[in-house]
């Protein structure tokens, strides 16, 4: 998701088991090698967006997909290689050309142009994306229809809500945000029409795509300021789709002492910010194990289609809400159920999620 790429949050967050230390542009970069090992090793090579290996989010999320891939399978070398701005892109993609890797992987939609030049030049080169599809034989695509669990969301936020206002806004009006947002109002309006209610979604217009946004994914206080003047409005529950913007809006709800909570995107709010007692859940993207399944069976010798490529949604574990944590007990034994159902019907095709910003397959 583009909200995390601009994350700069301090390291004092604790993240089991991975790595944090991130190799530059032009620096050599992270290396898990086995030395003296005489087996000829696959190694996947992974080209950070700009948010940094430690921004415990999208890119964490990406290298511990690498992590379990090589924990499946020794034979897997895994380095990564940390972008400092966009420029940085296609030297970096390039590096690992060089080096012969055997799988390249690009972290986000971003990445898109970059990855399908150096793609293009280099045919017989095997390369895989998370959040984009350029539309090549030799770049697996890794996407998610987050719009799926952020209905879910929606709908939940809707059946929390006391002022009956809700409310969400974005770092910027890109596809990886707005889908997130689209699928929040849907559902909002999906828990209206079930239960003759009229909770306001604040902050999005699905009809127009116009709403509420930071201009940024990093900064705090910008966060902060689009949900105070949410709060003000009424919203007692806040998604962000922001990256670090969004920590000025958890932490100020974990000060609100219980004014206005909030809903976290991408990894479990409650494992990758300290505010877990002002999430309620979070729309989760499960790229960890996207990624270590394309690795896995690239390192067997499987191709990797790039069409239809991946693409993550409730049916198949890709979208998720994550637990309750310190909500669980706050949420109505008949809402959870409600959410289940809906999850359940999603997956069936009963009940259709649509975006604009939707994957394409």
């Amino acid at each position: 998701m583009r909200s995390v790429r601009g994350m700069r949050i301090a390291s004092i967050f604790a993240v089991g088991g991975l790595a944090l230390t991130a190799a530059a542009c032009g620096e050599a970069p992270k290396d898990d090698n086995n030395a003296g090992s005489g087996a000829k090793k696959f190694s996947a090579c992974m080209v950070t967006d700009v948010g940094g290996i430690d921004d415990k989010s999208f890119n964490t999320s990406a290298w511990k997909g690498l992590q379990e891939a090589k924990a499946a399978n020794d034979n897997i070398d895994i380095k990564f290689v940390a972008s400092k701005a966009e420029a940085d892109y296609e030297p970096n993609l390039t590096q690992y050309v060089n080096q012969k890797c055997n799988f390249i992987l690009a972290v986000g939609g971003l990445m898109g142009n970059a990855t399908k030049k150096i793609a293009a030049a280099n045919p017989n080169q095997e390369f895989g994306i998370v959040d984009s599809n350029s539309e090549l034989d030799n770049i697996y695509p890794m996407q998610f229809d987050t719009a799926q669990a952020a209905f879910q969301a929606g709908y939940l936020a809707a059946g929390m809500s006391k002022s009956g206002k809700v409310g969400t806004y974005g770092g910027l009006p890109i596809p990886p945000v707005t889908i997130f947002m689209d699928g929040f109002v849907d559902g909002v309006a999906y828990y209206n029409q079930a239960k003759g209610k009229n909770v306001q979604a604040l902050g999005w217009n699905k009809e127009t795509q116009k709403g509420s946004f930071t201009n940024d994914f990093a900064k705090q206080d910008e966060g902060k300021k689009v949900s105070d003047a949410l709060v003000a409005q009424g919203a007692d529950i806040i998604m962000p789709v922001a990256g670090g913007s969004g920590l000025g809006t958890t932490a100020a709800a974990k000060a609100s002492g219980g004014k206005y909570s909030t809903i976290w995107v991408d990894v479990d709010g409650c494992e990758s910010t300290p505010d877990c007692s002002a999430i309620i859940t979070t729309v989760v993207k499960n790229i960890p194990d996207a990624v270590k399944e394309a690795v896995v069976k690239a390192a067997a010798g499987d191709k990797l289609p790039a069409k239809p490529g991946f693409v993550g949604t409730l049916a198949n574990n890709g979208v998720s809400i994550a637990p309750y944590h310190d909500f669980d007990s706050k949420v109505p034994a008949e809402l959870k159920a409600e959410i289940d159902k809906i999850k359940a019907d999603i997956a069936a095709g009963t009940i259709t999620v649509t975006s604009k910003a939707q994957p394409t397959k």
